[in-house]
């Protein structure tokens, strides 16, 4: 095992890990019958600007860190064997 296999398994480690942490530190949304029935909304101050919320920063740091994921593994996948050649 090479050095370079060494360091992106540590950091595909550090990178899943980090996304369980943020995804465990997320508000789960309730799944409200009776609101999805009569079509009731939620216009109020916070739903308009949810973007700059904890809620929302979290969920693109959660964003980010799935994308990073996902292309570190196709790397190790993909171009890992056409190095390592």
């Amino acid at each position: 095992m090479g050095v370079l296999e060494i360091v992106i398994g540590a950091v595909l480690l550090l990178i899943g890990v980090l996304t369980m942490i943020v995804c465990m530190m997320q508000e789960q949304k309730p799944q409200n019958a009776t609101a999805a029935l009569t079509g009731a909304s939620n216009d109020s101050f916070y739903d308009k600007n949810r973007g700059r919320t904890k809620e929302a920063r979290l969920r693109k740091i959660t964003t980010i860190l799935t994308v990073l994921f996902f292309a570190l593994i196709l790397f190790i996948d993909i171009v890992m064997p056409l190095i390592l050649k």
